[in-house]
């Protein structure tokens, strides 16, 4: 079980790396800006638990950012090591389905808590290019992930 952990672990660093990849990407082609999703919703959550992001100003948003950004790679690696443990455990996918689950997965582990605390705007409000940029990034997720996690299976 602890090879399942820290294969997927190492599978969703490389997935993480192939959303951010993919966003990063779509900026620089549609010259659109970064959301401010993550760093909104580390400060609602840390203002929630009583302790709010210190700082003023830039400084306090140059913290937010980070901290916004760490949370996204913490939500990416714990979620390829939750798919390293059920795939440890026996569940084996074939790829392209693997792939897109572990996607929708991400997407639906970053997106939906947010939007029930009302953190973010409901998905089902969304514009069909929201759509588009939130799926693609997620999609390149899971199959990188699943990919690594094969790879990593087939290594042994």
């Amino acid at each position: 079980m602890i090879r399942g952990l820290l294969q997927g672990a190492l599978a969703g660093a490389a997935g993480t790396t192939a959303l951010n990849a993919t966003t990063y990407g779509d900026m620089a082609v549609r010259a659109r800006s970064s959301s401010s999703t993550p760093e909104q919703a580390v400060d609602d959550l840390a203002e929630a638990v009583g302790h709010p992001v210190p700082g003023e100003g830039e400084e306090r948003e140059n913290r937010l950012s980070g901290l916004g950004a760490l949370t996204g790679i913490a939500v990416g690696v714990g979620t390829g090591a939750v798919l390293g443990v059920l795939r440890h455990a026996g569940l084996r996918p074939p790829l392209w389905l693997g792939g897109a689950v572990a996607g929708v997965l991400a997407m639906a582990v970053t997106d939906l808590p947010m939007a029930r605390l009302g953190m973010v705007s409901d998905p089902r409000s969304w514009s069909r290019q929201g759509w588009l940029s939130d799926i693609v990034p997620h999609l390149a997720y899971g199959y990188v992930t699943c990919a690594t996690l094969q790879g990593l299976e087939r290594g042994r």
